[in-house]
């Protein structure tokens, strides 16, 4: 770990972050080198924080030998520079054991995603953070999405149970409940924007306090998502306004378009931009000739920015 828990609250809690693709060599095996290169590549950007291994860097579709070379590789790659958040989930033990990969690889925290599959109750998913928290040194990130939606109330719990749960990562988009979360528990927490594409949410993530979000675009056209960040925090609302429509909204109607494709368009998008990062793994699947072409007209009005 490179920085103190201070630190790392502060890195999460202001400033654009992102979530590298994670690089399959022509064989769907992961490429530490071409990891190395987005890596360093990243980091010569204005992010505040990277997130390894995560939803848009497949963390799903990843074994435990793969997470613990790609973790590693991030926390040796960017030495320090910037925090490292790695991901962990799926079960108490499986969560458990990300997490232990992690602490020993040196990251700076966890994401916790949803636990895998069934539906949970509420002190049910209180109780499967609350043993992964307990079990790690490491900050912990609650990412709040899919099966594991927990309420005000229970983060609230968490949070004063737990003492290295330092923030909470939206991935629903409900404005309401993230709104009782946030002026429930306060300060005690980061907040941070994390559904796909979640510059289409910013303007209203920023109203009730969420001030920073992560940017998958990021690994294609970081120097927009930065301009659009930048825009977002200075009120220019006309940037805004333009990257929005000229950009964002095309690409999510383009990103609707197949389940998956929030991930699946961002791993061809590096690709059209010399960033290679090789295919998604099954079950996700690569976008036709037509959406690249498509996708590439929107990278030209990207770089305008």
């Amino acid at each position: 770990m490179h920085f103190s828990r201070e630190q790392t609250l502060a890195s999460i809690s202001n400033g654009l972050l992102s979530f590298p693709v994670t690089d399959f060599d022509s064989l769907g095996r992961f490429d530490r080198e071409s990891y190395q290169a987005r890596l360093k590549w990243f980091v010569s950007h204005e992010i505040s924080a990277v997130f390894v291994a995560g939803g848009t860097g497949e963390f799903f579709n990843l074994s435990l030998d793969d997470f613990r070379d790609v973790v590693t590789t991030a926390v040796e790659t960017i030495g320090g520079q910037l925090p490292v958040i790695a991901s962990a989930g799926q079960s108490v033990e499986m969560a458990k054991a990300h997490a232990k990969i992690a602490e020993e690889a040196g990251a700076d925290g966890i994401l916790l995603m949803p636990p895998y599959l069934t539906e949970c109750p509420q002190e049910g998913l209180i109780d499967y953070a609350r043993e992964i928290c307990n079990s790690t040194s490491l900050n912990v990130i609650y990412y709040n999405r899919g099966n594991g939606i927990m309420d005000a109330a229970s983060v609230q719990q968490l949070a004063e149970e737990c003492p290295n749960l330092i923030g909470l990562k939206d991935g629903k988009g409900d404005m309401q409940a993230l709104n009782k979360i946030v002026k429930t528990v306060g300060d005690r927490l980061a907040y941070i924007g994390g559904v796909p594409t979640a510059e289409i949410f910013a303007e209203a993530y920023l109203s009730i306090g969420v001030n920073t979000y992560s940017s998958a675009v990021f690994n294609f056209v970081p120097d927009m998502a930065s301009t659009f960040y930048k825009a977002l925090r200075a009120g220019d609302h006309e940037t805004v306004k333009k990257i929005t429509r000229d950009f964002f909204i095309p690409f999510v109607d383009l990103r609707d378009r197949k389940q998956g494709y929030a991930v699946s368009l961002v791993k061809l998008g590096a690709e059209i931009v010399g960033k290679p990062a090789g295919k998604v793994r099954a079950p996700l699947v690569m976008p036709t000739d037509e959406e690249r072409a498509q996708l590439n007209d929107l990278i030209t009005i990207a770089q305008q920015y």
